[in-house]
């Protein structure tokens, strides 16, 4: 039996369409892509899959580096068989107009196994597509999409998988994404031969966090400071005083404080303070709430101490931050 008939015995390759925003990230897209491409280069000669590049309009589009990619159409109508995978990044509201999310609405009812790169889940939820689904996102907007959308079930993790819904937190969490796509597809030889030409020897599970964990972190090596860190990064709109911390790890404030000194060379207050600057800049960089709304959710009683605190870690006051001619995620409902 020659080459062309053992390819005819095989049915046809899974179809993919990428939908890419503008603002994308070209590490998340690339990994996803990559994927379908190696796969479609193993010894067999079976072509595994095919894929096309579509944008709103059919115009290239720039990812958030202003490296420009090219497409093969506008929005168009897909088929059934085919999986749609939304690449998002920066400023994903700005991307996601009404027509976009029209087109989303309509393709998806066919059926089809859809999904989201990075910020992509935001564009998703616009949609109205994953309210109630377990979902993930890049860790930079989790905090926002926590807050924007409480219907939605946001794990921690490289990423997600909910019935026909596949979500990732971008960046090389979409290789893993897609390896399991892949080991699904056409099990675990041809997943292990794609891993093998990506260099890439240990695929990482979707429970995987996304982050380095505390324990992992080279600078942290003793129990009790582990675990005041944890308890600062679950209690930020409520912080605690460095006193009761001190009394829950079992140890004094004095000792503390040397423990932070030696391992993270600052104290627990300023460590503390940092966690709950950092949420603040996220919620005011990628939600349209109030400087108030943060200050509160970010557990400062004072608005001027916020404001203060705000400027001195950043350089800016909140309220620059959160009116600098970024287009804001909820701006997409005012188009």
């Amino acid at each position: 039996m020659n080459h062309s008939s053992q390819q005819s015995e095989h049915p046809p390759p899974k179809a993919y369409a990428f939908l890419l925003l503008p603002g994308f990230s070209t590490l998340g897209f690339s990994c996803a892509l990559d994927a379908l491409s190696l796969a479609n280069h193993h010894p067999s000669g079976r072509k595994y899959y095919k894929w096309r590049l579509i944008s709103e309009t059919g115009a290239p589009v720039a990812a958030y580096n202003g490296v420009t990619v090219n497409v093969d159409s506008a929005l168009t109508e897909l088929a059934r068989e085919e999986t749609l995978i939304v690449c998002a990044g920066e400023n994903a509201g700005h991307g996601s107009t009404k027509v976009l999310l029209n087109w989303l609405r309509r393709e998806t009812r066919k059926g089809m196994d859809f999904g989201a790169l990075s910020s992509g889940t935001y564009t998703l939820a616009l949609a109205g597509l994953i309210g109630g689904k377990r979902v993930t996102t890049h860790w930079e907007y989790k905090t926002a999409l926590a807050e924007m959308l409480p219907d939605v079930i946001m794990e921690d993790t490289i990423y997600s998988v909910d019935g026909r819904v596949f979500t990732s937190a971008g960046g090389a969490a979409s290789m893993d994404m897609m390896l399991h796509r892949v080991h699904a597809d056409y099990g675990v030889k041809i997943a292990t031969w794609v891993a093998d030409q990506m260099v890439y020897t240990v695929p990482r599970a979707h429970s995987h966090g996304q982050r380095m964990s505390l324990q992992s972190r080279p600078e942290v090596r003793n129990a009790k400071l582990l675990l005041a860190m944890q308890i600062m990064e679950n209690n930020l709109e409520d912080p605690l005083i460095p006193d009761e911390i001190a009394s829950i790890v079992s140890l004094s404030t004095r000792q503390l404080e040397r423990l932070f000194a030696k391992y993270i060379q600052t104290s627990p207050k300023r460590y503390y303070l940092h966690l709950r600057l950092e949420k603040a800049r996220n919620l005011l960089r990628q939600t349209d709430l109030s400087v108030t709304d943060v200050c509160v959710a970010c557990g400062f009683k004072s608005l001027s101490h916020f404001s203060k605190s705000y400027r001195a870690s950043f350089g800016i006051p909140p309220g620059m931050e959160a009116s600098d001619g970024k287009v804001l995620w909820s701006d997409v409902s005012k188009k």
